[in-house]
C-alpha cells in the first residue's frame, strides 16, 4: 500500500519544530503493530501514517493530546477516540463504521453533554488545520 500522508505528516516537524524530521519523531511499523495488537479494531490509514511520522514527536502534545496507540479506545457510542484537549472538555474520534476508510471524517464530543458532532473534515484535513491554528496562536503570544 502506498503512503498517502506519511511525508506530509513528517513535514510538520521542520515546519513547526524547526528541526529536520528524524526517525525518533515517529514510531516504527513494528512498534505500532505491537501497540495496536491488543485492540479489537484496526485504525484508519491516515491515523496509522500519523503515528509512523509523528508518534514520538512533541507534536503529539501540542495544545491537544493525541492518544498513544495503545491508549486508543472505543466508547459506548461506537467512536474510536484518539485526541483530547488539555482541559479534557472535548474528545475527538471516528465512527467505528468508518475505520476502513483511509481518511475518515472526524467527530468531536463535548464531554459534559456527551454529544458527538462532525468536524466536517477528514483526519488529515483536521490535523493539518489544527496544527496551523495551534501554532498561529503561539505566534500571536510571542
Amino acid at each position: 500500500m502506498s503512503d498517502m500522508f506519511l511525508e506530509k505528516f513528517r513535514a510538520l516537524v521542520p515546519k513547526y519544530l524547526g528541526d529536520a524530521w528524524q526517525a525518533d519523531d515517529g514510531i516504527s511499523e513494528a512498534e505500532l503493530d505491537e501497540a495496536l495488537e491488543e485492540h479489537a479494531f484496526t485504525i484508519p490509514l491516515a491515523l496509522r501514517e500519523f503515528y509512523l511520522a509523528l508518534g514520538g514527536s512533541e507534536l503529539m502534545e501540542a495544545y491537544h493530546y493525541f492518544w498513544d496507540p495503545e491508549e486508543l479506545e472505543v466508547d459506548d457510542e461506537g467512536f474510536l477516540m484518539f485526541l483530547e484537549d488539555e482541559e479534557e472538555q472535548f474528545t475527538w474520534g471516528f465512527r467505528t463504521g468508518d475505520l476502513r476508510v483511509p481518511d475518515p471524517i472526524v467527530f468531536r464530543k463535548n464531554n459534559a453533554r456527551g454529544e458527538w458532532v462532525s468536524e466536517d473534515g477528514t483526519f488529515s484535513e483536521f490535523t493539518f488545520d489544527m496544527f496551523e491554528w495551534v501554532f498561529a496562536e503561539d505566534q500571536e503570544h510571542v
